[in-house]
């Protein structure tokens, strides 16, 4: 699994990104984009947050710590934590799925992750100008649609199995729509956000500047290879 992160302020602008691969299964967390794919990744990004703008005021799905919060007086405060919100997986392009977090402030926390088997060689350049190869078995036979080449049962099969004997079958690694995988998204998010309050708190930035900070993007690093 490829992934690409990226952090956007209330006024759409991204102030961080950083790409990395998957370390689970045997992953090395080195990203595998093709450079058709990176140049595309902002777009499928900022194309989203018309989603996550809609979804934040019909969601419930609050970022509650996973245990059981002690009961609290009647005119108490909730803690920032209890007030994120993790929107799970929001829109997919081919084989691209995204992920969204809002923080308190509304800055979005988006993570774009592209699955493949660990330990491959980067994914080649599409064959031809209207080919979508980055993103998997989709082709444009007509400006604006998007036709599945058939495949036969015995090839859709076998193809499945390998991958699923190299990828682990619902891993982390293989299956970016399963539970397991949506609980590890949001345990990074939660990490990266405890990260991030610190280096926005700080006189010299904050939530609409660009985190610049070599820590920071170590610890987000950090954490995709914990979680990721």
């Amino acid at each position: 699994m490829s992934y690409y992160f990226c952090i956007v302020n209330t006024r759409d602008q991204p102030t961080f990104e950083v790409e990395f691969g998957t370390s689970k299964q045997g992953g090395d967390g080195v990203a595998r984009f093709s450079q058709e794919a990176r140049n595309l990744n902002p777009f499928l990004m900022h194309a989203s947050l018309d989603y996550v703008d809609d979804l934040q005021w019909h969601t419930n799905q609050m970022c509650v710590p996973p245990c059981p919060a002690p009961p609290r007086p009647a005119h108490s405060v909730l803690s920032p934590i209890e007030l994120l919100v993790y929107l799970k997986r929001i829109d997919h392009f081919a084989s691209s799925h995204i992920s969204a977090f809002l923080t308190p402030t509304s800055t979005r926390f988006l993570l774009l992750h592209l699955p493949h088997p660990p330990n491959t060689d980067p994914i080649p350049p599409p064959q031809t100008s209207t080919s979508f190869s980055p993103y998997g078995p989709y082709t444009n036979s007509f400006p604006g649609t998007l036709t599945t080449p058939s495949l036969s049962s015995s090839n859709t099969s076998s193809s499945r199995s390998s991958i699923a004997s190299v990828s682990g079958g619902n891993s982390i690694a293989n299956n970016p729509t399963s539970p397991q995988t949506e609980e590890a998204i949001r345990l990074f998010f939660v990490e990266v956000f405890e990260c991030w309050i610190k280096s926005v708190m700080s006189p010299f930035g904050g939530p609409t500047v660009g985190v610049g900070s070599p820590v920071f993007r170590s610890r987000v690093l950090a954490a995709g290879k914990k979680y990721l």
